[in-house]
């Protein structure tokens, strides 16, 4: 991976955190957490992962919030990054919490 790639998806995901906290308008986006960026080679598309703490349809809701507002987030992000393109967003849950939080789960139930 090269340093700018690196560099680049760390600023995504302070930039986009930021914003969420405290510029974004709909307090249902307040409640994300930014975890990570992963960038394609050529710099074109970020996929961004988040997580949030509810119910299953929390979740859905969540994501149809999050497409809704890419624009203003995209926006956000061309004032933010000095780069000649911004990068589409694509937006995916980050499921490892979840994972991690099961095996932790099996783990302390295991009669050692």
């Amino acid at each position: 991976m090269a340093f700018k790639q690196e560099r680049l998806e760390k600023i995504i995901v302070r930039e986009v955190g930021s914003f969420l906290l405290l510029e974004a308008k709909d307090e249902r986006l307040k409640y994300i957490t930014i975890t990570n960026c992963r960038l394609t080679g050529d710099l074109s598309i970020a996929t961004i992962f988040y997580t949030v703490y509810g119910t299953d349809e929390q979740k859905v809701a969540t994501s149809e919030v999050l497409q809704d507002a890419k624009g203003m987030i995209r926006g956000h992000l061309g004032k933010a990054l000095q780069v000649k393109k911004i990068p589409d967003i694509k937006f995916k849950y980050d499921e490892s919490m979840e994972y991690g939080d099961k095996i932790d789960n099996i783990l302390k139930n295991l009669n050692l």
